[in-house]
């Protein structure tokens, strides 16, 4: 007899599959539910062909892989000016999903898209398939917030191609502010019930949105997150990502990661939402009031990427809940490089010897490598933005390769005050690799009271006795964010 509740609800959320979209059930719990499902849509795209379709790689040529491609966008954009803005995509969600049915009455939501300096048909290729592949009546608005964009394409042009749809309204930021600041911007503005909000290289999948509405509409202190798919940055092929049983969790130095669920909280059937200690933080839904309760964003919040954990504390300490929904998959392009520079960031472009005028160069390199000098890379260029010449000075006080949250986890180390400075695996207990940039442009390491010096000829970079005098260790920080310098200067020893 206990199980008998358990089969007939099995048997009702099976029960829509194949009866059309629009078919209304009533709940053991009393409460409408229908089947969101656009069939007629998915019958149109099931039809569709072309290079490209069906989220399947885009067949390249050697010419095709040109570094020129990716240079803007961090992406290729030739791919993406060759596939269609309203291409197919394959339904990898669980088998169950295919069965499942949502609340009759949801909320509407405003769907937030903050950009920079987007491509055309990356960004075109988000609201399309946002359009497409959504509920007309679930949708409040769709709104595009310009971080302050300088490409002529994302001015007068289009505004002339948003034209066509009805629901999408472009605001512009009138200086550069941020991806934070830039979605509260959007969300101030927002008139529906729900806020969601999307990256603009996105390419939503079916049924994507009724999933997320259906758990805010039970509980409105809830936020929810798609399945983030992953679209080639190089050939646009759309694949799932790793594993769907795994929850998001950061460790102690704040990168987050995803970890598999202990079997002991994984639910009978995988398809249905789950409780994850934080969120990924890009793409997510969250109720508009709960959001202004929760206090928003922190407006001080800088860069992407942190902002998530702010998000998920003050949700688990004002008694809400977050949960990842397997039926709601979005696909996201993951750049091959930040093809821009982030407002006042920790990231230091380069280190440049005044001496030599070559830059500190870190090659990619394993634990103990030594770290030499470089032509200094122009700007913008991939090896650049690949981070061998790229570096973070930040609140550990250490120096790591890379731009903020993309950091290699290497720091500069030293043992001695005549040892070679060498890349090692960051403890973030200073020591080794404790460093302090002083005002007369040297390279301080407290520990052994020495400072970084070079040999030009032979481009090496090793510990000596501090000369300020002496032009081999005087270091030119470029891109810096002052604040953040001035910070380590009070700091350093004389």
């Amino acid at each position: 007899m206990r199980a008998f509740p358990v089969i007939i609800i099995w048997i009702k959320e099976t029960l829509p599959l194949g009866l059309g979209d629009g078919q209304l059930f009533t709940w053991t719990d009393g409460l409408k539910r229908k089947d969101w499902h656009d069939y007629e849509s998915i019958q149109k795209d099931a039809m569709r062909s072309g290079k490209g379709e069906h989220g399947k790689p885009y067949p390249l040529t050697e010419e095709d892989h040109d570094d020129s491609a990716y240079r803007e966008n961090g992406f290729n954009i030739f791919v993406s000016n060759n596939i269609a803005l309203e291409r197919s995509l394959p339904d990898i969600r669980h088998p169950n999903c295919k069965h499942k049915v949502y609340l009759e009455t949801l909320p509407n939501t405003s769907i937030i898209i903050p950009f920079h300096n987007e491509g055309w048909t990356s960004l075109l290729r988000t609201i399309h398939s946002i359009i497409n592949r959504t509920p007309d009546s679930l949708i409040a608005e769709i709104i595009l917030v310009d971080d302050f964009s300088d490409r002529e394409h994302l001015k007068e042009k289009l505004e002339e191609y948003m034209v066509r749809f009805a629901k999408v309204r472009i605001v512009r930021t009138k200086k550069r502010e941020g991806l934070i600041r830039t979605r509260l911007l959007g969300a101030s503005l927002a008139r529906g019930e729900v806020l969601t909000f999307l990256d603009s290289h996105c390419e939503v999948n079916v049924n994507w949105l009724p999933p997320l509405l259906n758990q805010i509409a039970l509980n409105h202190k809830t936020i929810v997150c798609p399945m983030i798919d992953v679209i080639d940055h190089n050939h646009f092929g759309y694949e799932a990502q790793a594993g769907d049983a795994m929850r998001g969790a950061f460790d102690w130095e704040m990168y987050y990661k995803r970890i598999p669920i202990p079997p002991e909280l994984q639910r009978a059937d995988p398809s249905d939402p789950f409780e994850s200690p934080v969120m990924a933080g890009g793409l997510f839904a969250v109720n508009r009031k709960w959001f202004w309760e929760l206090g928003g964003y922190d407006p001080g919040l800088e860069i992407w990427g942190g902002e998530q954990y702010e998000i998920s504390f003050k949700v688990w300490m004002c008694g809400g809940g977050m949960y990842d929904v397997p039926c709601s998959r979005v696909g996201h392009i993951y750049r091959k490089y930040v093809p821009y520079k982030v407002p006042s960031g920790t990231s230091l472009a380069r280190i440049r010897n005044v001496a030599a005028n070559l830059c500190v160069d870190s090659k990619h390199g394993a634990t103990g490598t030594e770290l030499r000098l470089d032509i200094c890379v122009k700007d913008g260029s991939e090896r650049t933005w690949s981070h061998e010449q790229l570096f973070t000075f930040g609140w550990r006080e250490d120096i790591r390769p890379g731009e903020p949250l993309h950091t290699r986890k290497f720091c500069f180390d030293a043992i001695s005050h005549s040892s070679p400075v060498t890349l090692y695996d960051c403890h973030g207990m200073k020591g080794n690799q404790h460093w302090s940039y002083r005002k007369d442009k040297t390279l301080f390491h407290p520990v052994s009271s020495s400072c970084i010096d070079c040999n030009p000829a032979e481009k090496k970079i090793f510990m000596n006795r501090c000369d300020p005098l002496s032009e081999t260790q005087q270091w030119i920080f470029e891109h810096i964010n002052m604040t953040v310098l001035e910070k380590f200067n009070s700091k350093a020893s004389s």
